[in-house]
């Protein structure tokens, strides 16, 4: 059974008040057609096809090679939208998934239960819906006796039995891919000139065929964002999704209500996350670890048994059993070994430091490679930008930098090797040599009276 998958994201959204297409505005740190496309994949079979139009060439830059993708170059209406999509889809598949591109909460599994559903059906087509007091412009399911669905009816042209009825479309379907293309060229047009892909329902009831459905259990799913309201609703209500998952596996977050974890981050068992803590992007954070509070966590690997305190980490590496202080900023290209410690205020950037290594506090290190147990004192800095090119340092194994100490690249730390409080390394430093800086007391106490 081929499946293929038709994602509407043509809307121009004007309710968000935005120049930046709707589909585009960040969820949880991702424009939120990738959740539409997440689903989507997670079906197999065809790739999607991304219906476009309001700045579609946004949103094809966004999607890139992960869809084909329809031009509605005029709105007119959701049945027009799909049938831009059949001349890629028709004879290609055996189904056809439809969901909106502004609906980013619907569970990859509620999308393969539609499917499964539509695979034991005899009829063209079945449907998602929610039961809700609020319809939020969502249509009314309208059943027989049997209960068996043979209408869908909009708020606009409903009467107040109609009105009443809780059970609502939510817009998501999967149709038998041989009846729907026919199908969607009899949708007449409205008065306002569109055709609405909720009359196939009435098009299959006209023909004696049967409409299935299928309940959701959790009517967050159906949530559709029009608004930034409905942005902000969203995004608290995903986080919770996202924070409760990983306490339920074994992770201790303090205060959900303030941690924020991505849809990419990966956690181990007994970790713990303090309040204010952010994890975006691609993470992956071992067991036992503490993080925060405060800590911003991005595109970072952490190992076994770390802690982080409230500081900044972007593209770094960390392995095991590492100690991070307060006010620490490791850019990209950060790697720090085994046990390294950082006390408060260090900065690191595309340095890679070895295992044992300490740098207590109030410290720079850029562009430098440092061996096994080093130590540096206060306030030591790798001067690694001359103005006009960066240039690498080696410091070697179980170096002593001292408190103030400049290391002005490029030269080369020998191991063992030792500096004063506030030297300036200007040339390379042998193993196993001490640099000191010059005194600045006096020779001789003066005589009384001088």
């Amino acid at each position: 059974m081929i499946v293929s998958t038709v994602i509407l994201a043509a809307g121009q959204g004007t309710r968000m008040r935005s120049n930046l297409p709707k589909v585009l505005h960040c969820l949880a740190g991702k424009p939120f057609i990738e959740y539409s496309l997440r689903a989507a994949e997670s079906l197999g079979g065809e790739m999607p096809v991304v219906v476009i139009g309001h700045g579609a060439d946004a949103v094809r830059a966004f999607v890139g090679e992960r869809a084909r993708f329809a031009l509605q170059m005029r709105q007119l209406g959701t049945a027009h939208a799909v049938m831009m999509a059949e001349p890629l889809l028709a004879g290609q598949s055996d189904l056809v998934v439809v969901i909106n591109a502004d609906m980013p909460l619907l569970y990859e599994s509620t999308l393969r239960r539609l499917v499964e559903l539509q695979t034991e059906n005899p009829g063209p087509m079945t449907l998602l819906t929610i039961l809700s007091k609020d319809s939020h412009g969502f249509g009314h399911v309208s059943r027989t006796e049997n209960g068996i669905v043979k209408a869908i009816v909009e708020e606009a042209v409903a009467t107040p039995d109609q009105l009443a009825i809780e059970e609502l479309n939510a817009g998501v379907y999967c149709f038998s891919a041989l009846w729907l293309w026919p199908a969607l060229h009899q949708i007449p047009a409205s008065p306002k000139g569109e055709h609405y892909l909720t009359d196939t329902v009435e098009l299959a009831v006209r023909d004696g065929l049967r409409v299935e459905s299928l309940r959701l259990t959790d009517p967050d799913e159906a949530i559709g964002i029009n608004t930034r309201l409905h942005l902000a609703e969203a995004e608290t209500l995903l986080r919770k999704r996202i924070n409760n998952g990983w306490m339920l596996e074994g992770v201790t977050i303090v205060d959900p209500n303030t941690t924020y974890i991505g849809p990419d981050v990966k956690i181990g068992q007994d970790t713990i996350i303090y309040p204010g803590t952010h994890l975006d992007g691609v993470v992956e954070i071992g067991p036992d670890c503490q993080l925060g509070p405060n800590a911003i966590i991005k595109d970072t690997t952490i190992g076994v048994a770390c802690r982080v305190g409230s500081s900044i980490l972007e593209m770094a590496v960390i392995e095991n059993h590492v100690e991070i202080g307060a006010f620490c900023h490791l850019g990209p290209g950060s790697y720090l070994g085994d046990g390294v410690i950082l006390g408060n205020s260090v900065e690191i950037n595309d340095t890679y430091l070895a295992p044992g290594v300490h740098v207590p506090h109030f410290s720079y290190l850029g562009d430098a490679t440092v061996g096994e147990n080093a130590t540096f004192g206060a306030g030591a800095v790798v001067c690694n930008f001359d103005g006009k090119v960066i240039q690498p340092v080696e410091i070697g194994p179980r170096v002593f930098i001292g408190a103030g100490t400049l290391i002005v690249s490029p030269v080369k730390v020998g191991e063992g090797a030792y500096t004063g409080a506030g030297s300036v390394v200007i040339a390379d430093v042998p193993p196993d040599t001490i640099i000191q800086a010059v005194s600045a007391s006096p020779i001789s106490k003066p005589e009384q009276g001088e």
